[in-house]
């Protein structure tokens, strides 16, 4: 009797060892297949973000309020301030800044040039467009001070935000095709900003501002701008995600940014440029002419009226 118990616990315990072994080696040969799907090949290199390719500008850029060059009264200017929604953006924005490193603009120049977007293949359209913030600064030709607001109105403006001497590579990729086809257009101009927000950078642009003034073009000298202006608050509106990169924005009469692009221009980039200015150009020239047409068509009404009126009678 004892011998058959002890037979029959033998047999149930190697059973279960058995079955035991069998599971392990079932799911151990799972887990390799597993290992093996996700080991790539030898001759498939693992994908590296460094190559991954940069998408197109999906969003408008630039201010939904009109810029204006009023100044506002402080209280108008507190009340904005302490608005929720603005407090949120604001906070938002601290945020950001607060994590990012010291060289985070520096080591973002590693990926594609410190290109974050590709500029679009045609213009914004009119009603999704917004408005260039009011950009001050004085110009390097006489040291008065000028404004994007005033200058760019009514006008089909070119305009490059400079920092450092490679953003201004950067433009001009961007820029040599264009003003060489329509410097010589009436209504097209050329519009370049070297922004310094940091104190001593600026002066130190101040003080050689003679060495570059011989450096720019006699015909640009009017139109580009030394300033200081804190832009802290308009760079994300603006795409500007990188400071050491430049930055080159087509804007209609209307003070609307139409098209944008950053960094070291493409050829397809760069052809774009032209032809959306080569667009706008076309439409402002049309809609003048419409209205030089128009004012004249008005002007020999009232001839013809006062010439058929008959002639006043002396009381």
């Amino acid at each position: 009797m004892l011998k058959s118990s002890a037979w029959k616990l033998r047999s149930c315990v190697s059973t279960r060892a058995t079955c035991l072994l069998y599971r392990n080696i079932h799911v151990s040969s799972i887990l390799c297949a597993a290992d093996t799907q996700s080991i790539p090949k030898k001759d498939e290199a693992p994908s590296d973000p460094k190559d991954a390719p940069l998408q197109p500008l999906k969003r408008p850029l630039g201010v939904r309020q009109r810029p204006t060059t009023v100044d506002r009264p402080a209280m108008e200017k507190i009340k904005d301030y302490l608005q929720t929604e603005n407090l949120e953006a604001q906070r938002r924005h601290l945020v950001k800044e607060a994590t990012k490193g010291y060289f985070h603009d520096l080591n973002m120049t590693r990926r594609h040039g410190g290109k974050t977007w590709m500029a679009p293949k045609v213009l914004i359209r009119e009603d999704k467009a917004l408005y260039l913030p009011n950009l001050t600064g004085k110009s390097i030709d006489n040291g008065t001070r000028k404004n994007t607001t005033e200058m760019c109105f009514g006008r089909i403006s070119v305009l490059a935000i400079l920092g450092t001497q490679i953003s201004e590579a950067h433009a001009k990729s961007f820029t040599y095709s264009t003003n060489l086809r329509y410097s010589s257009h009436p209504l097209y101009q050329y519009i370049q900003i070297n922004v310094q927000e940091n104190l001593l950078k600026a002066l130190l642009v101040k003080l050689y501002a003679r060495s570059l003034w011989t450096l720019i073009p006699p015909e640009q000298r009017p139109n580009y701008l030394i300033s200081s202006q804190n832009l802290e608050y308009l760079r994300d509106p603006m795409g500007m995600t990188n400071s050491k990169v430049g930055y080159v924005y087509l804007i209609d009469e209307n003070l609307r940014i139409r098209w944008a692009g950053s960094a070291e221009a493409t050829q397809e980039e760069a052809q774009s440029l032209e032809s959306c200015t080569g667009v706008l150009l076309k439409r402002l020239s049309e809609k003048q002419a419409e209205k030089g047409v128009e004012a004249t068509n008005n002007a020999s009404v009232k001839a013809t009226e006062k010439a058929q009126a008959p002639p006043a009678t002396p009381s």
